[in-house]
């Protein structure tokens, strides 16, 4: 066996389902992995060139994949009027102010204010006014998406620019936040944000790659080697980063194995259907060419319980007896009718897409499971065909079934559950929601009550139900770091807020599978040739700053990466101390 170009040694090695037992020594050569074992097996494959890394008792596994993401929006926004890092209304405001007052630049040109990232838990009622925006940018138009990108927040120049009045009726799949006498507040929920969107400077494709390569960096410095971009289209006035992707693909500059969900529009009718399957079929091939993988198709079938939009069996609750009509009908939305959902997803499933959806309400995640359900029927060889087969073993599938997945899963009616494993529907959980926050405190949980809030992010249950886990971030509708998330998983608390009951304790998940599910799981989903640390796989891997398997679950959120690597290449080295152990030394 030729030497080893890389030997790490004297660790722990999680092969992204579980621990493996007596090994403590990776070898790489060729960018993939050329043995796994002890350290007196491993250093045999040591040569005059080899490099070695003294892992010290840390943790080797593979690298992160995210498996919902949002990297252009969150690179662009980084660029601009970012305030994602902030907290409380004031440091908001303050950076808003901050930001107006800068010179013009490429991304602020004396015009728009655009950018986001504010959270709705630090303002009263979870939705600022335009008044207070008024107060520190009265001349020019401003347009901030809230970090969950379903609420945008503008001021009265962006509303007159606009034409937004009293009179301008709701569009139907969003609202307009309104005050006394009908007045809009200065908040757009969903498609009502297109109102102002379109106003918006163009997001050049320039912009977009140079979002894409900031948020590359960030990401990796996170051990976060993989993703799957999940919007590509037109949305909250961003473009299709398609093109930037493939240009940064075609170059060599993207690093990560990124993949991408090519995004349903919410005005997808019966009629348009075929056409739409077709323009995706297209697209596929052309970002295929350049070596950019878009198998997903990505549907958002509801909105988020805090603008009473995600989609509910039952109505909302209202939190007080001051509460008006309620805004949605009660029950919140469908983007789809689920007969155009249905539709959709039998044709996209047919032509080889795996379903992408996002499902928050109760309601949301039964009209989905239907959905793909019906997709399944449609072709008799796949779990719940008609064949009668029923569904596969997880490790024995049919070479010709998707991996359809849903993404967010907050609130699943308990006889939902079973179903998931029944349909082989990938959970694909953003774990760092999992828990009692401001957000969940003061907004969430008034709407539902208490049955309904203890059906929140059921991960244990589904997994013993045999359901498949997979995960990421949504960032930056919240941190793109895995070990916040998997530290929330395993203790449903969040690490800023200790004191706090856990929600829900009896759904926490165990450290191996919240880290199989963000390795393995995760990699499996996109379709991603790394995820696992075994012989012969890609080389993507990732050092940890301790092994989490060896700490008290509390100190899980403090666990960093000391290097991430993607085909056998160093993508990230942390600086400082840490990493003076990570310097390439012959042996």
């Amino acid at each position: 066996m030729p030497h080893a170009e890389w030997i790490f040694h004297s660790g722990a090695v999680f092969d992204g389902r579980r621990l493996v037992r007596g090994a403590s020594s990776v070898a790489v050569s060729g960018g993939r992995i050329s043995a796994v074992g002890t350290d007196s097996g491993i250093r045999e494959l040591a040569g005059p060139a080899t490099q070695t890394v003294d892992l010290g008792g840390r943790l080797i596994s593979p690298g992160f994949t995210d498996a919902h993401v949002h990297a252009a929006y969150a690179g662009v926004e980084r660029l601009g009027c970012d305030l994602a890092e902030l907290s409380g209304a004031r440091a908001c405001l303050d950076r808003i102010a901050e930001y107006a007052a800068l010179p013009p630049t490429a991304g602020n040109d004396a015009g728009w204010i655009t950018g986001g990232g504010w959270y709705k838990g630090d303002f009263p009622g979870g939705y600022p006014s335009r008044t207070v925006l008024d107060a520190v940018v009265p001349h020019r138009p401003v347009y901030l998406l809230n970090r969950d990108h379903h609420s945008a927040w503008v001021n009265s120049r962006a509303l007159e620019l606009a034409g937004i009045n009293a009179s301008t009726p709701d569009p139907a799949d969003g609202r307009i936040e309104r005050g006394a006498g009908g007045q809009p507040s200065g908040i757009l929920h969903e498609g009502a944000m297109d109102l102002v969107a379109h106003l918006l400077p163009p997001v050049t494709d320039e912009l977009l790659e140079a979002g894409i390569l900031d948020a590359q960096e960030h990401l990796l410095s996170l051990g976060v080697t993989g993703w799957q971009e999940a919007i590509l289209g037109s949305y909250g006035g961003y473009p299709d980063a398609s093109a930037a992707y493939r240009s940064l693909s075609r170059s060599g500059k993207l690093k990560a194995r990124a993949t991408g969900a090519l995004w349903v529009p919410r005005d997808t009718s019966m009629a348009s259907v075929p056409e739409l399957v077709d323009s995706f079929r297209d697209r596929r091939a052309e970002n295929a060419d350049a070596g950019f993988r878009t198998v997903s198709a990505k549907i958002m079938v509801d909105g988020v319980p805090e603008n009473q939009t995600a989609a509910m069996l039952d109505p909302y609750l209202k939190p007080c007896a001051c509460a008006g009509p309620e805004p949605t009908g009660g029950r919140g939305l469908l983007y789809l009718s689920p007969e155009v959902l249905q539709a959709a997803a039998v044709a996209l499933d047919a032509a080889g897409f795996d379903l992408h959806l996002h499902v928050i309400g109760d309601r949301a995640v039964r009209t989905g499971l239907d959905a793909i359900a019906a997709a399944r029927a449609a072709r008799p060889d796949s779990p719940g065909g008609n064949s009668g087969a029923g569904r596969q073993q997880k490790d024995n599938r049919h070479p010709a079934d998707n991996r359809h997945h849903m993404a967010h899963l907050q609130i699943i009616h308990p006889g939902d559950v079973a179903r998931f494993a029944a349909l082989d529907v990938t959970v694909n959980a953003q774990a760092l929601w999992a828990c009692n926050d401001d957000q969940m405190r003061d907004l969430t949980g008034p709407l539902l009550g208490a049955e309904r809030a203890a059906w929140q992010y059921p991960f244990a249950g589904l997994e013993a139900a045999g359901a498949r886990l997979a995960m990421g971030s949504d960032w930056p509708v919240s941190s793109p770091d895995p070990w916040q998330a998997i530290h929330v998983a395993v203790n449903r608390t969040h690490p800023d807020h200790p004191g706090a009951p856990a929600l829900q304790p009896e759904q926490a998940l165990t450290l191996q599978s919240a880290l199989s599910a963000y390795t393995g799981g995760s990699a499996w989903l996109n379709r991603a040739p790394g995820g696992s640390v075994v012989s012969g796989a890609p080389a993507d891997l990732a050092i940890h700053s301790a092994n989490p398997f060896d700490l008290p679950a509390p100190e899980l959120a403090a666990v960093g990466v000391d290097l991430a690597m993607v085909a056998g290449e160093p993508v990230y080295i942390r600086s400082g101390a840490a990493a003076s152990r990570l310097q390439r030394t012959s042996v």
